[in-house]
């Protein structure tokens, strides 16, 4: 009798379907905001859109690197996110002059209904699950 060989989940599946879902999602909304913003005003708010089309860059990461299943990568992906949405949160709020116009991570993404915030908590708690199941 020959054992069955052991199927490994790929860091796509399951739960992680919803993560790349979500990261796709926010990559090209805030991309296209940010596009439209940098080629429109953005001498108005240079660091506001900046922002937002770095925030559409790192989203694109993670959703591609959870794809492909390079877990180092979505790590340090969804970690830089989480440390800006952090970082650009707490600033807009103690020096709102710097934010003339809102960034996808300014008030920690309350004009996303909070989503930047919460997804790379939600990104690292599965993907630090997944490292472990391995």
């Amino acid at each position: 009798m020959s054992a069955e060989p052991e199927v490994r989940r790929r860091l796509a599946d399951g739960f992680g379907r919803l993560i790349v879902l979500v990261y796709i999602v926010f990559a090209v909304s805030a991309g296209a905001r940010a596009g439209y913003q940098v080629a429109t005003k953005f001498s108005h708010a240079p660091l506001s859109f900046t922002l937002s089309a770095v925030a559409a860059a790192i989203y694109l990461v993670a959703a591609v690197a959870i794809i492909r299943g390079a877990a180092r990568t979505a790590l340090a992906a969804v970690g830089v996110e989480l440390v800006g949405v952090v970082a650009v949160g707490a600033l807009s709020f103690a020096d709102p002059d710097w934010f003339p116009e809102p960034s996808v991570w300014s008030h920690f993404g309350s004009g996303y209904g909070y989503v930047p915030l919460v997804l790379p908590v939600a990104g690292l708690l599965y993907l630090l699950k997944r490292r472990k199941e391995r």
